[in-house]
Formats: structure tokens, C-alpha cells, sequence
């Protein structure tokens, strides 16, 4: 990790950034425009159609592979407000388990009080526990029947150490469930990738090419590093390259980039949803992507995947595209 006083000023940075985030998720409508029609189907060929069901179908199975189903304890890395991990518990609950417990890990209290008001408000406080602790410097205490991370690897420093403990963690048989990013540092494009952004940034409407979270206009796309004052993206590059170091994949949905910064939060609400020009816009994008995919040009900046410590019961790559192949070479 950085000197001390660079990761503390990190700390502070990342704190202050979400202490007033009511909803971390939150995206425009033009991303659930994409992710409906073009996101769902990749998940829906390895089994699930929401981020959602991710966790909660291979958490009861990682709980059903421990042999520990009657009360299973899961951990969640990065659980922020805790609003997925209601959710997950719910669906647990529905999916006819009983007796088990989230445990909830977050660096900020703030956040945290947040997740326990939401579970009691929504009838599942008895099923989560709330720990205020830096992943960074993690060392687990006990071993879990499963353990997720909802967009929470690309705010860590220290992979690594994180990994490892993971590894040891988990209890023989049990998976590693994870949906978070794997592209460049800082969420910024590779220089391919840029390219066709760019290309595409010329055909934008002048009102489109202004960035709502920034409060300026980009006449051209600013590949910014979104990794200078916090930990956002402060080594996404590295995650699926070290997971492979360290698990098997038993199921893999690699998608996104060229698309990315026109459905996120910074330019996508300039989008209609229902319009004919935007989702046609979008559509072209997306193709874009997955042409590199197929032909190796691109690689993906979004993965959903569920990894294990042993041999998984099987390999399931949505349109084949294997985590081996989504490595984008950066030395």
C-alpha cells in the first residue's frame, strides 16, 4: 500500500464522498434501457437474470456445498447501505431458508447505521449484523458459508491481502460471489476503447456533452481518473487478473466499455429511454463492444462471477467469454 499519510488522506476522501450517498446504485434510465436488453440475457444463459438473484441463488448454494444449511453465516465485503444485502435476505427468505446471517462490512459507521435502519424497516434485522471495518487491513476471525462483494473490489488497495483472506475464509466447498469492475484504473478507457468513444462523442447533441456530476461541459470525452482522490477504480484493472491467481471461475458474465460513459451517471440522464435516436444510439455502442469481444480488440470493464478455492461443478461462460480471454494486458 501508499505511504500512511496518502492512504489516510484516502480514507477521509472516501468517507466524505459517501456519507451523504442515500443510493450508491442509482443509474439513468438509458442503463436500464441497456442492461434490460442486453445485459439481462447474458445472465439469464448461466442461470439468474439480476444482480440480485446472483447472491442470493449462489449463496443458498455455496450453504447447501458447506453442508451448512441450516444456519449458514455469509459475509458481504463493502456492504455501504446495506440496501443489497436486504435485499439478498429477503430473497433468501423467500427461497425458503430460514436461519442464516449476513454480515455486513463497511468502512463507514455512517453508511452502516443506514443498512440497520433499512433492515428493520424491511423485517430482516435479525438476519444481518453490521461491522465497521477497512477491507484494506481485513484479517478474518471465523470461516463463512459463502461471501459477497457488490461493487466494492475496485475500491481496495490492498487485492492481495483481500483475496487471500477471502480464500481462507471461506469454508471448504463455499463460493466467492462477486458483480464489480474490472477495467482500467480510475475507470478510465484504454486507449482502443477511447478511440471509439471519442468516435461516438462527435454524433452527441452539445447538451448531451455536459457532465452532470462534474458541472461542465466536455467537448470532447474527458478520460478522467477517478482513482486520484479517493479509491474509486484504484486498481480495477488488476482484479480479474488476480482472482485468477487465486480461484476457479464457476460462473462468468464479462460486458461493458465503449458503452459505459454513456449510460452512467455523469451523461446517461441526458438520455430518453423511449427514444427512437437514443436507443438506437445505445444499440450501436453496445455492438461495438461486443464485436471486440469476439474479435479481441476490446475486453470487458463489468463482471458478474461466482468462484470457488477447489474445482467449481462446472465452467458457465455467458456467450463463451471466458475470464482467461476478458485480461486486457497492461504492462
Amino acid at each position: 500500500m501508499s505511504d500512511n499519510a496518502d492512504y489516510q488522506t484516502k480514507i477521509e476522501a472516501e468517507k466524505n464522498l459517501f456519507a451523504g450517498n442515500l443510493d450508491v446504485h442509482a443509474l439513468p434510465d438509458i442503463f436500464h434501457y441497456w442492461s434490460h436488453n442486453y445485459v439481462r440475457p447474458m445472465l439469464e444463459e448461466v442461470g439468474f437474470s439480476h444482480p440480485d438473484e446472483l447472491f442470493a441463488k449462489f449463496l443458498q448454494e455455496s450453504a447447501q456445498g458447506s453442508g451448512h444449511t441450516d444456519a449458514p453465516a455469509f459475509l458481504s465485503i463493502g456492504s455501504g447501505n446495506c440496501d443489497t444485502e436486504v435485499r439478498v435476505a429477503k430473497l433468501l427468505l423467500d427461497r425458503g431458508m430460514t436461519d442464516f446471517s449476513i454480515e455486513c462490512m463497511d468502512l463507514s459507521t455512517v453508511m452502516l447505521e443506514r443498512g440497520r435502519e433499512l433492515a428493520a424497516s424491511e423485517g430482516v434485522a435479525r438476519h444481518l449484523v453490521f461491522s465497521a471495518g477497512d477491507f484494506n487491513l481485513w484479517r478474518a476471525q471465523r470461516t463463512y458459508d459463502g461471501i459477497m462483494a457488490n461493487q466494492s473490489l475496485h475500491h481496495v488497495l490492498n487485492l492481495e491481502g483481500l483475496f487471500d483472506e477471502v480464500r481462507s475464509a471461506l469454508a471448504p466447498n463455499a463460493y466467492f460471489v462477486t458483480s464489480d469492475m474490472i477495467g482500467r484504473n480510475g475507470h478510465q478507457r484504454w486507449p482502443e476503447a477511447l478511440e471509439h468513444v471519442q468516435r461516438f462523442w462527435s454524433e452527441l447533441p452539445l447538451e448531451f456533452r455536459h457532465n452532470l456530476l462534474l458541472n461542465r461541459y466536455e467537448e470532447t470525452h474527458d478520460n478522467w481518473d477517478c482513482s486520484v482522490e479517493g479509491f474509486e477504480g484504484i486498481r480495477a484493472q488488476e482484479v480479474l487478473p488476480l482472482l485468477l491467481e487465486r480461484f476457479q471461475f464457476y460462473i462468468y458474465v464479462g460486458f461493458g466499455n465503449v458503452v459505459d460513459p454513456f449510460v452512467d451517471r455523469c451523461f446517461g440522464h441526458h438520455f430518453d429511454r423511449d427514444g427512437k435516436w437514443d436507443r438506437r444510439f445505445i444499440d450501436r455502442v453496445h455492438e461495438v463492444d461486443e464485436q471486440g469481444f469476439r474479435d479481441g480488440s476490446l475486453k470487458p470493464t463489468h463482471m458478474m462471477a461466482v468462484l470457488t478455492v477447489g474445482t467449481p461443478p462446472a465452467r458457465r461462460y455467458a456467450r463463451g467469454l471466458s475470464p482467461e480471454q476478458s485480461v486486457r494486458r497492461f504492462d
